[in-house]
Parts: structure tokens; C-alpha cells; sequence
């Protein structure tokens, strides 16, 4: 392959990525839309429910990888919407943590399962071995970007405290009773061959 063939294939796989990036947002946006919310904002709700509490907008914009100013903005609309409230650090005034409304616990009932079939029904043309062999491609980007955007900084480190991070929200996802329900509800539906997949 000459230099000229490489870097254009270099431009079709960002090209690519950034299309699959851009329909799953869209895809997402309309799928929440349907309760209220945008990607954006379910994003946040769910970073402040499946983090370890309090939380401030420091840690939501470090778990989202968004400027601070840009989660701050992001926040005062939510809480204009409802969705969300501050609250004074008892401990340190110039603190300020966010939590959920029951506005937002409400929105985020019905939405958890409308989101999670809708990322595993578009991502169920990969086969688990594929899932696998994509993570492992994406991780090696992953881990070229933080070199490059954060020269001399310990990146094994930083891959490792993000994997550690995702790992612990999982781990409070899967606690969640409509997940069970909606898993339970799919290994049902596959036991019984073709019958129609049951709504949630």
C-alpha cells in the first residue's frame, strides 16, 4: 500500500467514525426525545445517578470528557428544565454538588430501557467476537488521542482509572431492576424461537 492509499483510508475511518458517532447521537436524541430529554442531558442524569456520590460538575465534565464551563452552561438549563438542583457542600460553601429531581427520576424510568435497546438493537450486527475486536481497535485510538493530547502525562494510568470508572457505573446499571426485567424479557423471547420480541 503506497502513502497516498494509506492516508486516504486514514480519512475514510474518520469519515466513518464520525458518521457512526453522529446517527447513534441522532438515533439517541430521537429515541429520548420521546421522554423529554436529549442525549446530552440523559448523559448527564445518568453520570450523576451511577457515580459515587456527591457529585460535582467537576466529575460530571470529567466522565463526560466536556470542558467544566461547557457541563456548567449544560447544568443551569437542566436546572431551569427541572431536571436538576444544586446544593451547597455542608463542609465547604464554595462547593457546589448536583443532584436529581424527581422530575428526572421519573424521565429516567422509562428512558434507561428505551435507551439500552436501542444501543443493543444497533449494534447487533456485530457478532461478540467482532464487539471485541472493535474495542481492542478503539482502545489503541483511544490511547494514541491521550498521548497527543496530553503530552507527558502517564497514559497507561489514565486508560486504567477510565476503565476502573466505567467498570464501578456498570456495576450500579446492572442493579438496576428494569435491566433485569428487559434481559430477562430478550432470553425469554429467544428460548421461544420466532415468536415477537416483548415490548418494555
Amino acid at each position: 500500500m503506497t502513502n497516498h492509499e494509506s492516508e486516504d483510508l486514514s480519512s475514510t475511518l474518520w469519515r466513518t467514525l464520525h458518521q457512526v458517532y453522529s446517527r447513534f447521537k441522532n438515533g439517541v436524541d430521537r429515541t429520548l426525545g420521546e421522554y423529554g430529554l436529549t442525549m446530552e442531558q440523559y448523559l448527564v442524569l445518568v453520570t450523576i445517578k451511577f457515580y459515587e456520590p456527591p457529585v460535582r460538575i467537576t466529575d460530571i465534565a470529567s466522565v463526560l470528557e466536556r470542558s467544566t464551563n461547557s457541563i456548567s452552561m449544560l447544568v443551569d438549563r437542566m436546572v431551569k428544565a427541572g431536571l436538576l438542583k444544586r446544593v451547597r457542600d455542608r463542609k465547604d460553601r464554595r462547593v457546589v454538588n448536583v443532584f436529581l429531581t424527581s422530575k428526572a427520576e421519573d424521565a429516567l424510568i422509562p428512558a434507561n430501557p428505551a435507551f439500552w435497546e436501542f444501543m443493543q438493537q444497533n449494534m447487533s450486527p456485530l457478532s461478540y467476537d467482532d464487539k471485541c475486536t472493535l474495542a481492542g481497535l478503539l482502545k489503541q485510538l483511544n490511547y494514541r488521542l491521550l498521548e497527543s493530547l496530553n503530552p507527558g502525562a502517564n497514559v497507561e494510568v489514565m486508560m486504567k482509572t477510565d476503565h476502573k470508572g466505567h467498570v464501578d457505573r456498570m456495576k450500579r446499571w446492572r442493579k438496576q431492576e428494569w435491566l433485569t426485567t428487559a434481559e430477562t424479557k430478550r432470553s425469554s423471547s429467544k428460548k421461544g424461537g420466532n415468536q415477537t420480541p416483548a415490548k418494555e
